[in-house]
């Protein structure tokens, strides 16, 4: 199982964080040991003094394929959850000042929150989903917004890789993402519906 995620997939995102809008997805990936299931608390790492939270749809590929055409992209997936990506913005900026990857700060150990997976038959179109933190809404998005959708991302990242049964694709985050810190909770929804809750520890 590979996490593959997708950068600067909302234009506002993209602005907020003073980066160009891309022409093409912007993708990276996350080990396995990145996935933190739903209901299993985040541990601040002691290498990083900012956390963020970035809030995104994904999808769980249920079969192998490769060079999937777009068309066609919509029959490789039948599950739709809300996650996070956590993202050690310190360790991005140092990394990126240097030229250097970044997947220090993108791909470490509970990393990659996974919510609970709908059917997507269940799921209304565009996809509405938000983040609170503590209460408060912080994020809402639609995937009505996205650059490039769902199906295009899929039928894009295969061209790179053979996509395999149960990978998981993190479809980028839109405006809003902020910091977090020990003793905050945080909870993702589905049209309003709660699909994860997670403590900070």
């Amino acid at each position: 199982m590979k996490i593959l995620c997708i950068g600067r997939n909302y234009a506002d995102h993209a602005k907020e964080l003073n980066n160009p809008v891309p022409k093409e997805p912007v993708f990276f990936g996350k080990p396995d040991s990145a996935l933190l299931r739903p209901n299993q608390p985040f541990f601040y790492p002691d290498f990083s003094k900012d956390i963020h939270y970035e809030c995104e749809i994904v999808v769980r590929i249920k079969k192998i394929g490769k060079y999937i055409q777009e068309k066609f992209a919509h029959t490789y997936y039948d599950d739709l959850a809300v996650g996070l990506d956590f993202t050690a913005r310190d360790l991005q900026k140092d990394c990126k000042e240097k030229g250097l990857p970044w997947e220090k700060a993108k791909a470490f150990d509970g990393s990659a929150l996974l919510g609970n997976f709908l059917p997507k038959a269940e799921i209304e179109n565009p996809i509405l989903f938000s983040l609170e933190k503590n209460g408060e809404l912080v994020q809402s998005g639609s995937s009505a917004d996205m650059l490039f959708s769902i199906d295009k991302i899929i039928s894009y990242l295969s061209r790179y890789y053979t996509l395999k049964i149960g990978d998981l694709i993190f479809t980028g985050t839109p405006a809003g993402v902020g910091p977090v810190k020990i003793g905050d909770e945080l909870e993702g929804f589905i049209h309003g519906k709660s699909n994860f809750k997670l403590r900070i520890k």
